[in-house]
């Protein structure tokens, strides 16, 4: 049996870096919201147990990727004997805080779990793939979230679903790096799930990546010449300005200066990825 499913990215409409717990993670809150950009991911049931992952481009093959990672973490977990070949193409922008490997971890997991028939709640699936990285478990739950703690814990939300012209600065922003580079908590950016809107929060990690990447600076202050919202997701380096009307955001990309590339997506609240429908077997 086989599966083609798609592997959305996602964007952090904002980010607030609120305190610490007791093993040195960061405590936040942000809204996570998909889009419609994805990577592509088949599978292939194989009655041996072994995983093998084929990536396109070729350049972008890891031996030890998240997505061949998934694969033995539910296999030892549910101590199946089946295995897969796995094809994933990539188009999501590595690195840019899209969370394209950490949704490739969790549609792996999604589509393994229906294909070995393991039977795994989307609970049991979040908790198993919060092992991989803190932001698997939002794909798995698979619609728009308020995330607190450490970006695991979701209270739905249904924010509006803009046209956002993403751009790429051109370099690749580390989050360990940036974390470790003396964020302050600040208690008094916590707000609930209702307070939220794009006027009244920010992004708590710009000013330290734009110091240490200055052209992820200059792209945002270009930004915000159109869009006042304009914003780095996550720790970056991918920046996004929202829209409601899909010919203005087009009007911008048109106008990117270079070597800045981008292009128009969409938000959406309910991710292709988050219940595998009928149509998806092959």
């Amino acid at each position: 049996m086989a599966l083609s499913v798609k592997s959305p990215a996602k964007i952090n409409l904002f980010l607030h870096i609120t305190g610490r717990q007791p093993n040195g993670y960061h405590r936040l809150q942000t809204v996570f919201q998909f889009l419609d950009f994805s990577d592509e991911l088949k599978f292939a049931t194989r009655q041996d147990s072994q995983i093998n992952c084929f990536i396109e481009p070729a350049s972008e093959h890891i031996d030890n990727n998240l997505v061949t990672r998934a694969g033995k973490l539910l296999q030892i977990h549910t101590k199946t004997k089946l295995g897969a070949d796995i094809y994933l193409k990539k188009n999501i922008w590595m690195g840019a805080g899209l969370g394209g490997g950490s949704s490739n971890a969790a549609t792996t997991l999604v589509a393994l779990n229906e294909l070995w028939d393991c039977g795994l709640s989307n609970k049991e699936l979040q908790k198993l793939g919060l092992q991989l990285g803190a932001d698997v478990p939002i794909f798995i739950y698979g619609k728009s979230a308020f995330a607190e703690g450490i970006g695991e814990q979701f209270t739905p939300i249904d924010p509006p679903e803009l046209y956002y012209v993403l751009v790429n600065p051109g370099c690749h922003v580390s989050t360990e790096l940036i974390f470790k580079s003396g964020i302050t908590s600040k208690p008094e950016l916590i707000i609930s799930p209702e307070q939220f809107a794009l006027k009244n929060t920010v992004n708590h990690c710009e000013p330290k990546v734009c110091a240490r990447y200055p052209q992820v600076g200059a792209a945002l202050r270009w930004l915000r010449k159109f869009s006042p919202h304009a914003r780095m997701t996550g720790t970056g380096s991918c920046l996004f300005a929202p829209f409601e009307k899909l010919e203005e955001a087009k009007k911008i990309v048109e106008i990117l200066p270079k070597p800045l590339t981008g292009f128009v997506v969409k938000g959406i609240n309910l991710s292709p990825m988050g219940a595998v429908p009928e149509s998806a077997f092959i």
